[in-house]
């Protein structure tokens, strides 16, 4: 436990952790292991090392997030240099995080947007869409696959609500971060959702490539992760879509809204569709919620609040009923999604358990579950610190088959700070949601949404 005490010494004297004085080696393995830290102690902790994944941990040239970092420096076929642009998204929203926690300086936060904002205006793009992947230090796209060498339109939109949270949180009023805002419009409206339609066809296409065209042929259709990508693009200024290519697409001519029930609880909308199951692994409820505020929100389909709820609820009475009998699994160890798993990565859920848990999946879902997730939270830091390094926990782990390994993936640590911080104070949310063309744009879609 000597590792995470250390990090609660340097937090403690910096004022971070109000509740945790300076700590020696002997002293801290006891005010950790007995619960002495506050759950909100707890809370600033976990924001601060994931934060760092996107700080410390960045790529130097760019400032953009690393696709993932292996803390065992092994790194098969992959390398150190590779930034990813959905994660670079979330790290976005994480700097906005670090900077209100007074983890780093508005100044210091600011200088880092950028050299980011400097990386992309020169960065590859394909139609104003940004690829999976990039070199950091030339800019030059790295193939997520062969035939995915050019624009990743689902990628792009969660690296896009990111940029707006940014815009949102910068001082107008100030001449330097208004021409910032000003640049990262310019980014924004450079994104021709409208050409992933495929001039015009009633659904939106994942990728796009100068060398192969259309061949992935990925149409992406609801429901799953890609909710985002479609508000994105009905918002957008320049290059927007119809509402016909959401509800015909997305919707599948409302297909989306032929739930079923599951432990007991409601899925609200269709995953058998695009998942072949009740229900899909929890990232679903996290990556278009960063910046999309579920509470309130609704459309002719579904509650997003009820849904998001409900799902990570499902995965936590999964885990507590635990029907294989995993080790571990229980009330206070629980949380399926894609991350690293026995043999690579692995997409978990309740339906296609493999005795995996991955600490993002409860610890993102804060706002849904935050008794549950709470749990989880003071389990890894308080019983199996073995489980959290320099960066927060590690990306998954599993009791049942002893195996663990201490690496980090941006796309799952990125939500942990950002939906942790909308659970307590609904930073990114609300400069998400105060952008304009967003609020124009689910108008547009038929949805409705508090407005604060």
């Amino acid at each position: 436990m000597r590792k995470i005490n250390l990090y609660i010494s340097c937090l403690a004297i910096s004022g971070l952790i109000a509740s945790c004085g300076p700590a020696s080696n002997t002293d801290t393995n006891t005010s950790v292991g007995n619960g002495s830290l506050s759950e909100d102690s707890l809370l600033n902790l976990v924001q601060y090392q994931t934060f760092q994944y996107f700080w410390d941990g960045a790529e130097p040239v760019s400032g953009m997030a690393r696709e993932r970092l292996h803390m065992d420096n092994i790194y098969p076929n992959h390398d150190k240099d590779i930034v990813t642009s959905g994660g670079s998204g979330f790290g976005l929203m994480a700097i906005i995080v670090g900077i209100e926690r007074g983890f780093i300086t508005r100044e210091q936060g600011v200088e880092r947007l950028k050299k980011i904002i400097g990386f992309l205006e020169n960065a590859d793009t394909f139609h104003g869409v940004w690829p999976h992947w990039w070199d950091g230090p030339t800019g030059k796209v790295y193939p997520f696959s062969k035939k995915d060498d050019g624009g990743d339109l689902v990628e792009t939109s969660f690296l896009a609500a990111g940029l707006l949270s940014v815009r949102q949180y910068l001082d107008k009023n100030s001449p330097g971060e208004a021409k910032l805002a000003a640049r990262i419009n310019t980014l924004w409206e450079n994104i021709e959702f409208d050409w992933h339609t495929q001039g015009g066809q009633e659904v939106l296409y994942w990728h796009w490539s100068p060398n192969y065209g259309w061949e992935m042929d990925f149409d992406v259709r609801g429901y799953n992760e890609c909710l985002i990508m479609y508000v994105l693009a009905a918002s957008s200024p320049t290059h927007p879509i119809e509402p016909v290519v959401y509800h015909e697409g997305w919707a599948r001519g409302g297909i989306i809204a032929q739930d079923t029930s599951y432990y007991g609880l409601e899925t609200e909308l269709n995953h058998y569709e695009t998942n072949n199951s009740p229900v899909g692994p929890l990232f679903w409820a996290h990556y278009s919620y960063l910046g999309l505020n579920p509470k309130g929100l609704k459309d002719q389909y579904a509650d997003y609040w009820k849904l998001n709820r409900n799902h990570a609820l499902i995965h936590y009475k999964h885990c507590v009923a635990n029907p294989h009998q995993f080790e571990g699994y229980g009330g206070s160890c629980w949380g399926l999604t894609s991350s690293y798993s026995l043999k690579g990565y692995a997409g978990h859920r309740p339906d296609r358990d493999l005795g995996v848990i991955s600490p993002t999946a409860a610890l993102s879902s804060f706002p849904y579950t935050p008794a549950e997730s709470m749990a989880m939270l003071k389990f890894l830091y308080q019983e199996a610190d073995s489980l959290v390094g320099e960066y927060g926990p590690y990306d998954a782990f599993s009791f049942e088959h002893n195996w663990s390994l201490p690496r980090y993936l941006a796309i799952d640590q990125g939500p942990i700070p950002v939906m942790i911080e909308n659970h307590r104070t609904g930073l990114i949310w609300n400069l998400f949601m105060s952008a304009p063309e967003i609020q124009q744009g689910l108008e547009k879609l038929g949805f409705s949404y508090d407005k604060e």
